[in-house]
C-alpha cells in the first residue's frame, strides 16, 4: 500500500476515536514529514513509496536525524509515538507483516514542572473582572470556573446551560476522548455564573458567549486570560492551564488526596497527576531552607 493512502486510513481511524482535532492534526504533520523522509532515503519520490518498503534502519535514520535538527527530546519522543500509533494500526489490519518501530527506545524526557499562581495571586487575579457589565460577567465566570473546577479550556469552551446543576453545585464536563465526568463548582462559581445568566438576553445554549453572541472558543478564553493577567500585573503570560494546575496545587497543599485529584482533573493516569506532587516538594524545601536555621550554608 502507498504510504498516503496509509495515512488516509489512519486519519480516518483516528477520527473513529474521537481524537481532537488537533492531536489529528499532530500525527499527520508528523507522519507526513516521517514518509517524506522515507522516501528520500529510498531516492525515490514519495508517491511511489509503500509502507512494505519501510525497516527499522530507516526509522533510526529518522530519529537520528531529528537529533541532528536540535529537536528536544521532548519533541523527538512525541513524533515517535506517532510512528509507533501508525505502524500499530497498519500491523493490526494486517497491511504490514512486521513493525518497524516495535523494538524502538522512547527518548527520556525530563518533566518541567508546571507554572501556578499562588493563593494571593488568584484572590488579585479574581478582583480584575468589572461584573457591572456583560463582558466583565462573563469573564469573571471564566476565572471562577478554570480555577474552581479545574477545567481545560475547551471543556470550559464546551460547556452548555444544560450541563450546569447549580442548585447541586455540580458541572457536567466533557474531556478528553469525549469521556464525561461530574464536578463540583464553588459556590463563587454559581454565584458568577447565575449573576452572567441574568444579564443575558438570549436563548444560546453555550455558557460563554463572545461580543458576537455566539459560543467563546478556546483561542478566545485565551486571549481573555492574557489581558486579565497583564492587569493583574501578573509577572506570567497567563494561560488556562496554569489555573488548572493552581486547582491542583492548591488542593494538593490543602490536604486533597492524590486519587481525588486525579479524578477530579479527569486524568486517566495517576501518573498524570502525580507531576503536582513534585511542586509541593519543592515549595516545602524552599520553606526549610528559607526558615530553618541550618537549611542553607
Amino acid at each position: 500500500m502507498q504510504g498516503d493512502q496509509a495515512l488516509s486510513l489512519f486519519e480516518g481511524h483516528l477520527k473513529t476515536q474521537n481524537r481532537s482535532e488537533h492531536t489529528i492534526v499532530a500525527y499527520c504533520n508528523d507522519l507526513g514529514q516521517f514518509l517524506e523522509f522515507a522516501a528520500a532515503e529510498l531516492a525515490i519520490e514519495v508517491e511511489e513509496l509503500t509502507v512494505g518498503q519501510i525497516d527499522k534502519y530507516i526509522v533510526r535514520s529518522f530519529l537520528g536525524y531529528l537529533t541532528e535538527c536540535g529537536l528536544e527530546r521532548k519533541s523527538i519522543a512525541r513524533k515517535l509515538s506517532s510512528l509507533r500509533a501508525f505502524f500499530k494500526f497498519l500491523c493490526r489490519e494486517e497491511i504490514i507483516k512486521e513493525n518497524p518501530v516495535q523494538r524502538m527506545v522512547t527518548p527520556k524526557v525530563g518533566r518541567k514542572l508546571p507554572q501556578f499562581l499562588s493563593v494571593e495571586q488568584m484572590d488579585r487575579l479574581l478582583q480584575i473582572p468589572d461584573c457591572t457589565t456583560l463582558l466583565g460577567a462573563r469573564d469573571q465566570v471564566i476565572l471562577e470556573v478554570l480555577y474552581g473546577s479545574g477545567l481545560r479550556a475547551s471543556e470550559l469552551e464546551g460547556l452548555n446551560r444544560q450541563d450546569l446543576d447549580l442548585e447541586g453545585g455540580l458541572l457536567r464536563v466533557r474531556g478528553k476522548g469525549n469521556k464525561e465526568r461530574i464536578v463540583p463548582i464553588t459556590p463563587y462559581s454559581i454565584e458568577a455564573i447565575e449573576r452572567y445568566l441574568d444579564m443575558r438576553e438570549d436563548e444560546e445554549e453555550a455558557l460563554l458567549l463572545n461580543y458576537k453572541g455566539t459560543r467563546l472558543n478556546v483561542r478566545s478564553i485565551r486571549r481573555v486570560l492574557e489581558k486579565l493577567g497583564k492587569k493583574a500585573g501578573l509577572s506570567q503570560n497567563l494561560h488556562p492551564h496554569m489555573l488548572r494546575h493552581s486547582y491542583a496545587t492548591h488542593l494538593l497543599d490543602g490536604g486533597a488526596d492524590l486519587r481525588s485529584v486525579q479524578e477530579l482533573l479527569g486524568h486517566s493516569q495517576l501518573s498524570s497527576t502525580q507531576i503536582y506532587t513534585h511542586l509541593t516538594k519543592e515549595r516545602l524545601r524552599e520553606v526549610y531552607e528559607q526558615y530553618h536555621p541550618r537549611g542553607r550554608i
